[in-house]
């Protein structure tokens, strides 16, 4: 590893310590340059500062954040921008975008995406009502230890 690469993951651990510590203005600032970057974590944790951790709330910077990360293949982004357009946090409330974004984060053994899709299907929402398909997803995310999934198949399924 050169000394680049070496900088910019100590730099990446610094800004996870800072999360992780709910010191969420450094986090912030550490965080910044390497999302500006292009670093699909930093990204994704800037987002997640931009919703509710701390810093500024700004719903649209996030769904911003996240779409940057997502369309890089991280799972949790992918996730985190399909709760934002089936919640209308940011973006206009659309449940086919949101089925589209927990697909591809469901698909990468996402249990928050499984469960949810689960739901979409189980609901009708975004995609045709199929009870099957929502037992398959929820399922597959209760088999990760997800909890809602597993009181959905208890009590829908």
């Amino acid at each position: 590893m050169n000394d680049q690469s070496q900088n910019f993951n100590d730099a990446l651990l610094d800004a996870l310590n800072a999360f992780n510590r709910d010191d969420y203005e450094t986090a912030y600032k550490l965080f910044l340059p390497l999302a500006e970057q292009g670093n699909m974590f930093a990204q994704h944790f800037l987002a997640l500062l931009h919703l509710e951790e701390g810093v500024n709330q700004d719903y649209k910077e996030a769904v911003k954040l996240f779409l940057l990360s997502a369309e890089q293949g991280n799972m949790l982004a992918q996730y985190g921008l399909g709760y934002m357009y089936y919640e209308g946090q940011g973006v206009p409330q659309d449940y086919e975008e949101a089925v589209k974004w927990y697909r591809l984060a469901a698909e990468q053994g996402d249990a928050e995406a499984q469960c949810g899709l689960g739901e979409m299907y189980y609901g009708g929402e975004g995609v045709p009502q199929d009870y099957a398909e929502a037992i398959k997803w929820w399922k597959l995310a209760a088999k990760e230890g997800h909890e809602e999934a597993q009181y959905n198949l208890d009590n829908y399924a």
